[in-house]
């Protein structure tokens, strides 16, 4: 942490490897994802190398192990790849188009900029 400068030492816990490793606590505002006309998915499903294979099984257990993906059953899937980075490595990636195509967009109007800069402007005046 000594890349850090002290400015900003007081959000250190932030950056902390032990909470990147633990998913926030579910909310009442958890995102729901609404879907029009649903029927089930069917994507294709990419042939994988016996390295992709291996490395997808071990992305599978480490987020599940950590909460961040958890096991269904849902008759929907999206097809999976593997894209080699600069270092070597193999970046995850998953194939959405068809479940973006089905999904109901949330429209709902966002206030003017200056409307949320004076509200918060007034909140700071209270907790001074």
């Amino acid at each position: 942490m000594k890349a850090v400068p002290s400015a900003y030492h007081q959000y250190l816990d932030v950056l902390s490897k032990v909470k990147e490793e633990k998913i926030p606590p579910h909310h009442a505002c958890d995102h729901h994802i609404k879907m029009v006309g649903y029927l089930p998915l069917v994507g294709v499903i990419y042939s994988l190398l016996n390295q992709d294979s291996d490395t997808l099984r071990a992305y599978i257990s480490e987020n599940v192990e950590k909460a961040f993906i958890w096991p269904c059953s849902s008759s929907t899937g999206a097809p999976v790849l593997f894209v080699k980075k600069k270092d070597g490595g193999l970046h995850f990636c998953v194939d959405y188009h068809k479940l973006n195509a089905v999904t109901r967009k949330k429209k709902y109007p966002v206030p003017p900029m200056n409307q949320l800069l004076t509200v918060l402007w007034f909140f700071h005046l209270i907790q001074d």
